[in-house]
């Protein structure tokens, strides 16, 4: 049985400030058709004999997960929640344990959500290719070949040829330098590190008992202590908590004997950096990759990336970045992308919350745009999904006025249920018990104005919640 594992953690900070903590890059449309995470999903369809994924992805990001798989048309997927980020060896450990119990001899393909795959036959046809590799017990990665000397990724290094197809890997090699990089292109024996895996589950779970027991059997205690939770698997968190920190190539790959590479070129992109994005993209005859409002004169070998309604005006530049969304712009030379992390460490360490969240926030039942806000106000234009429903709360701070744009509103106050209509507004007095319904078929769109001595989103008592989270 194969079945994939998504790795959904990231959280895509060099692609700020399109990416950030609360929708990271796997979730966002970047290139080609859906979102990476959709288009990761989809691939695996085209498989043969592919079982539902299993998907390990962040606490936070749960609902974007089960949101995004029922978008891909996706059924019977599994959706592990990690309760705190530990690298991938963890996760994939999380995943080949919930695999053995539904197989014993259950192959796992091993995919991260945010990568771009240009040619999946190939990409299919080399996973194909693989399978007799791992069927017999070997611990394969597929390394792309590579096309020019590229300084920001590893490298694997080929030894002998395998019987059962690929090659033995004979070293993983760091991020080399631009020299390095060009003579390991030059010899033709290496190939770019994936982060792509294919192996049975039960393998790696071996292999890991070898070289990491000790986070074998935390994982192993945190998946055993493990609750349902809705239509997600809540792994135990303090249990989790204590595996180290590791990738799979320091836990396992790296120290194994059983390692194997497949090379494949296959239009692959880790999506990485600005930069990556640019090389992956289709470009203008100027060399520069265009999205949204946008204009160039004279400007060659740009990124230029506009929010909706808002225009960017490029003249006489070469090889900049400029990336706009409601609340922030960066503006960077293309070779500094992999910089933009600085950025956000800045915005972390100052406290600032543009790193985490977007003016538009989704939410399970819809999302809010902050509009505006100053001392003692805010206001949002909030909009909810056709049958949703916000949670049953109340705040200590903030009285609330909804002024409903569009659509029905049900609003629940303390013990009143009434319905308001277009032009209709109410108002929520602090420290009413309330909740706010879409009973039509229409999305629901209203403005919100809040006013208070605080207007933080953990100022919510929430009562009772139909996802879970009361």
């Amino acid at each position: 049985m194969l079945t994939p594992l998504i790795l959904s953690g990231g959280s895509g900070t060099r692609l700020w400030p399109v990416s950030r903590r609360n929708l990271p890059k796997q979730f966002l449309s970047l290139a080609g058709s859906g979102t990476l995470f959709e288009q990761t999903i989809r691939r695996t369809r085209e498989l043969p004999g592919v079982t539902a994924p299993i998907v390990v992805a962040s606490e936070d990001h749960r609902f974007l997960a089960a949101e995004q798989l029922m978008e891909a048309g996706v059924e019977g997927a599994t959706i592990i929640l990690e309760p705190m980020a530990r690298n991938t060896a963890p996760a994939i450990a999380l995943g080949a344990l919930h695999a053995v119990e539904q197989d014993p001899d259950a192959i796992l393909l091993v995919l991260p959500a945010d990568h771009l795959i240009g040619d999946t036959a190939n990409f299919v046809d080399a996973v194909t290719r693989a399978l007799p590799t791992a069927a017999a017990g070997w611990l394969v990665t597929f390394g792309i070949r590579p096309d020019r000397p590229e300084t920001g990724f590893g490298y694997i290094r080929r030894g002998e040829q395998l019987p059962e197809g690929g090659f033995r890997v004979e070293r993983f090699v760091e991020k080399p330098d631009l020299p390095t990089a060009q003579a390991y292109l030059e010899d033709g024996g290496y190939d770019w590190n994936s982060g792509m895996f294919l192996f049975k589950a039960s393998r790696y779970l071996e292999e890991l008992a070898g070289h990491a027991p000790e986070m074998l059997a935390a994982v192993r205690a945190a998946h055993a202590a493990a609750k349902a939770d809705l239509d997600f698997v809540r792994i135990d968190a303090d249990l989790f908590a204590r595996s180290p920190d590791d990738s799979i190539d320091y836990a396992v790959m790296e120290k194994t004997r059983r390692a194997a590479v497949l090379p494949v070129s296959c239009g692959w992109s880790d999506i990485g950096s600005w930069s990556a994005l640019w090389l992956a993209g289709e470009r203008d005859a100027d060399g520069n990759l265009r999205e949204g409002d946008t204009l160039t004169v004279n400007a060659h070998g740009c990124l230029l990336r506009s929010h909706e309604r808002h225009l960017i005006a490029a003249v006489g530049v070469d090889n900049l970045v400029v990336v706009s969304t409601p609340d922030a712009t960066l503006v960077a030379h293309r070779d500094a992308a992999q910089d933009v992390k600085k950025v956000v460490d800045q915005l972390k360490a100052s406290g600032r919350t543009e790193h985490s969240f977007h003016r538009v926030v989704r939410r399970p039942w819809g999302s809010y745009d902050s509009l505006e806000a100053g001392e003692r106000f805010q206001v949002k234009r909030i909009v909810v999904k056709p049958g949703a429903s916000l949670s049953l709360q109340k705040h200590h701070h903030r009285a609330e006025h909804w002024i409903v744009v569009s659509g029905t509103a049900e609003v629940t106050c303390d013990d009143k249920v009434f319905l308001l209509g277009e032009n209709q507004s109410t108002y929520i007095p602090l420290g009413s018990v309330h909740r706010l319904r879409n009973p039509g078929k229409v999305p629901l769109e209203l403005i919100e104005v809040q006013s208070g001595s605080y207007l933080g989103e953990d100022d919510i008592v929430r009562f009772d919640d139909v996802y879970g989270r009361a």
